[in-house]
């Protein structure tokens, strides 16, 4: 790969080459002088994360020997890696002769036929199909994990291509495994830049963050900790280890499904089972731009023991499910599954903060299957609330990203679970009495009208 550095120098100007103005910051050095093909950075904010991994693609296109090499930078949404990456990428190949630009796609196309362009995680299905040189998965921790291993891997393979994942921490996901897993692995490079240690912020700089943010924030932002809590997360306190284990499917009980219904965003899918008051989560499906069929599909697929309404499958589908569309021919999404065969009820309809709360109240008694929930987990654990930067505050709103149609299609479980839920036996009190022996006996007023003497004819 090529590199930025002279191996004899601590800071290069490589202008000389074709970079416009870039000089790698000290810490970054050894990175952009790895041999390993893969690499986590694990780095505070404004360490330069961006700048230089924007750098590694540039040099990667400029040097590589392949034909046609592509490369590729991915932010959790699409115009997130707009407003991060395009700027960087255009400032640091403004020199090089036959560079060309295309706005519309994100995309650079340099002399000797090699490509770098942008992509959103949030529609993953974009990066189907296509062979890739090399990647970098931008704020790795806001990306469901399954983008990773079903999509982005898969692309590597043929070419050997490598990736890099960086951003900073949001607790125990994705993005903290590969961390470790890369920290004892010969075959990963790792490097952890915590604010106290790496120089780039000025001290005065760091003391007058730590005054304007939480202990959890400063920690999780500057100091790299995977152990502060994420700030302004809705559940990830609420649901604790020993509730994300191995659950298995129980033919013997019927199986519901909680919905959330994306067009352009993606439809959501919880598989639950109830069981001694508890709820057995055992499975959570996601994907976006299908249409009814493919869902049905998918559920004929699973084989499971679905609820029955009648003699027909039954589903919980949220309120919109009755909406109808022109691209379905004017008929709701309710309707397509009744002509695929499902029955299905309208999941009872609260405020989003009553829901929030309501999925908060059923959380202790939820138990997920640790490998088939990994994504809607995940989802769970980092669906938070919308940070104001104006007002430096969090909005009553949650921040709408991948997370969530996960946690909505949960809200939507713990609404349609208390249907479900049976009401619970209204015992009368219980009437304190004094028997002949003296002691103090209690009983009910059916109990103490059972035992009474009864005399005949009328009072």
């Amino acid at each position: 790969m090529a590199t930025t550095t002279n191996p004899n120098a601590q800071l290069v100007t490589v202008s000389s080459i074709g970079i416009n103005s870039y000089a790698p910051r000290q810490p970054f050095i050894d990175f952009h002088n790895r041999h390993e093909r893969w690499a986590v950075l694990v780095c505070h904010r404004r360490a330069g994360k961006t700048v230089a991994c924007v750098a590694e693609l540039v040099l990667s296109a400029l040097f590589t020997t392949k034909k046609d090499a592509r490369y590729a930078y991915v932010c959790p949404q699409y115009n997130q890696a707009k407003d991060v990456a395009w700027m960087y990428i255009k400032r640091l190949t403004a020199d090089i002769p036959g560079i060309a630009y295309n706005e519309s796609e994100l995309r650079a196309d340099f002399p000797n036929g090699a490509r770098i362009r942008l992509y959103g995680a949030d529609n993953p299905d974009r990066l189907r199909g296509l062979y890739l040189d090399g990647i970098i998965m931008d704020e790795f921790a806001d990306m469901r994990s399954s983008v990773w291993g079903e999509v982005v891997r898969p692309m590597l393979a043929d070419r050997k291509g490598w990736a890099v994942f960086i951003g900073t921490p949001k607790g125990h996901n994705e993005f903290y495994d590969a961390y470790e897993y890369a920290v004892t692995s010969p075959a990963w490079f790792s490097l952890m830049l915590k604010a106290s240690t790496s120089g780039l912020i000025e001290p005065e700089e760091l003391e007058d963050a730590r005054r304007g943010m939480t202990d959890d924030q400063y920690a999780q932002e500057f100091e790299c900790s995977f152990e502060a809590a994420i700030a302004g997360a809705y559940y990830s306190k609420d649901i604790v280890a020993e509730q994300i284990t191995s659950v298995e499917y129980d033919p013997q009980l019927p199986v519901y499904t909680a919905w959330d219904i994306g067009y352009s965003d993606d439809t959501a899918i919880w598989f639950y089972q109830i069981t001694s008051g508890e709820i057995h989560v055992i499975d959570y499906y996601a994907a976006n731009g299908y249409g009814v069929e493919h869902y049905a599909d998918m559920l004929d697929s699973k084989s499971y023991n679905y609820a029955r309404m009648g003699n027909k499958p039954f589903l919980w589908l949220p309120h919109d499910a009755r909406a109808k569309t022109f691209a379905s021919g004017g008929k709701s999404s309710q309707e397509q599954f009744m002509a695929r065969g499902y029955s299905s009820r309208i999941t009872p309809e609260l405020s989003l903060q009553d829901g929030i709360q309501a999925l908060r109240m059923a959380l202790p008694r939820m138990w997920f299957d640790r490998e088939k929930c990994k994504d809607g987990i995940e989802a769970l654990k980092l669906y938070r609330r919308e940070w104001d930067s104006d007002k430096r505050i969090f909005r009553d709103r949650p921040l709408h990203d991948w997370t969530s149609h996960a946690a909505d299609a949960a809200r939507y479980m713990a609404l349609s679970w208390r249907e479900l839920a049976p009401e619970p036996v209204k015992k009368e009190p219980n009437w304190a009495i004094q028997g002949n022996n003296g002691r103090i006996m209690t009983a009910t007023l059916d109990e103490l009208w059972a035992s009474s003497p009864k005399r005949n004819g009328r009072i």
